[in-house]
């Protein structure tokens, strides 16, 4: 790390840009965070002087490995696994593996990243980390996954624990995926230990860890609609993505009395007037998560429903529009349509779903905009939470898990609606998040001298 001060955020991205080239998920990432935190670094030069900022967007440690297995015709196949542990400051590594063909060094580092602010505004005592491989687990048998999983912590196994590195589920790892690694680090380590969150209820999972994100990102869209003394109910909502997220969003939708307009996938996105009910939704579950079919056969299934191939569901009119498939799903012109279209909240569920240009369109505008490192927080937040009950060796219900949740993300609005509130009464949450996020790592940081 070179010894200059970085004044302005140009010459700080200047540095990160040329020690990590090529990598312009992780440059977009830092950027967003860096516009807004460089001006309260300058406020406050001790952390200048540390180089706070340029220490947070390096990692810790990066870990690649080779992960080799065998298919059901006996062919020998190799994928790349990681573990990106980017910050420890305020607790244990935390973040998901991700299961992707498109899964690179430069998403997980982007995901790390975001991960450190995300766990730090939860209030909770997690690190950021992330991982994963260039594997697809879809179409795969049930042999080959499991042959895989194994074959990945066999490698993985050496660099996490249930006090050094709690890793997630994410895209591509769901309650199979997870069974798998446990019952490989059980086997390898002898122990039995919180060292994976989204484990099976049998085995020391939590209640709640699937409803968790698109619960708690229903959570913050509703707080800042309270801020302008508005409630979910009445609303129209457009939401992307057809996985635990979109769905369990919709759900939450549904029960606050709004309607939910669109989901989608890879394929597109179906739109239906009459409302996305809950008996439409435990339809799509089944279709996703049983049958892993395609969202587009929604459309021959219920009358008045239209299925749009290859488009993503921002050009729908609506209130409020979440996110909640992948990153960079909402282009600036997305976000401009959304706009022209009336809608007056947005709240991220996925990672990072928003370009830049298309988060300041938004902010420009002055509409509610709830960044995905505090909205989609509920997901870590449930995870922090199963850490607890396996340290702990207990397990809550889904009452008290549910108003834990709900506190916690309460918390979270509280603390990004304190750090963004601007003059004229107008919160930049991205603001807010981005500082709040920052200050407590930071000051941890400062804490522990230079290491």
């Amino acid at each position: 790390m070179c010894a200059q001060r970085s004044t302005d955020v140009q010459s700080f991205m200047d540095g990160v840009i040329k020690r990590n080239p090529g990598e312009v998920e992780f440059h977009q990432a830092v950027r967003e965070v860096a516009a807004d935190v460089i001006p309260y670094i300058q406020d406050n030069p001790k952390y200048m002087d540390a180089q706070i900022l340029e220490r947070m967007a390096e990692p810790d440690r990066l870990v690649s490995f080779r992960v080799c297995w065998a298919d059901d015709d006996g062919n020998v196949r190799v994928n790349r696994g990681y573990r990106v542990q980017n910050n420890n400051a305020i607790g244990p590594y935390k973040g998901g593996l991700r299961f992707h063909p498109s899964v690179t060094q430069s998403i997980l580092k982007f995901l790390a990243f975001e991960q450190t602010f995300k766990n730090s505004l939860t209030g909770l005592p997690m690190g950021g980390g992330k991982g994963g491989a260039d594997f697809n687990p879809k179409g795969k048998s049930d042999n080959e996954v499991m042959r895989f999983c194994q074959s990945f912590m066999t490698e993985l196994y050496r660099h996490v624990g249930a006090d050094v590195d709690v890793p997630a589920g994410d895209i591509g790892v769901g309650a199979r995926e997870i069974g798998y690694m446990f019952g490989q680090f059980k086997r390898i380590t002898n122990q039995f230990t919180g060292v994976l969150t989204g484990k099976g209820l049998e085995y020391g999972g939590s209640e709640m860890r699937p409803e968790a994100t698109g619960y708690g990102a229903v959570y913050f869209l509703e707080d800042m609609l309270h801020t302008k003394g508005e409630q979910i109910d009445g609303k129209s909502v457009a939401i992307s993505g057809s996985g635990n997220v979109a769905t369990f969003a919709a759900e939450k939708i549904n029960h606050r009395g709004g309607k939910v307009l669109t989901l989608s996938d890879s394929g597109g996105f179906i739109y239906d007037p009459n409302g996305i009910d809950e008996e439409k939704l435990a339809w799509i579950k089944e279709l996703k998560g049983v049958r892993r079919g395609r969202i587009s056969e929604y459309a021959d299934e219920f009358t008045g429903a239209e299925f749009h191939e290859g488009k993503r569901p921002w050009g729908v009119t609506c209130d409020a529009a979440m996110p909640c498939a992948t990153q960079n799903e909402v282009s600036v012109e997305d976000a401009k349509t959304l706009l022209a279209n009336g809608v007056s909240a947005v709240s991220e569920g996925a990672n990072m779903p928003t370009e830049i240009a298309g988060i300041e369109a938004f902010l420009e505008s002055k509409i509610l905009f709830g960044p995905s490192k505090a909205a989609n927080a509920g997901g870590v937040a449930m995870s922090g939470l199963e850490m607890s009950q396996n340290s702990g060796r207990r397990a809550w219900g889904q009452d008290e898990l549910r108003t834990l949740l709900r506190d916690i993300m309460d918390g979270i609005h509280g603390r990004c609606y304190e750090a963004g509130l601007q003059d004229g009464g107008y919160c930049n949450y991205v603001r807010g998040a981005n500082i709040a996020g920052f200050r407590k790592v930071a000051d941890a940081m400062m804490a522990f001298g230079v290491v």
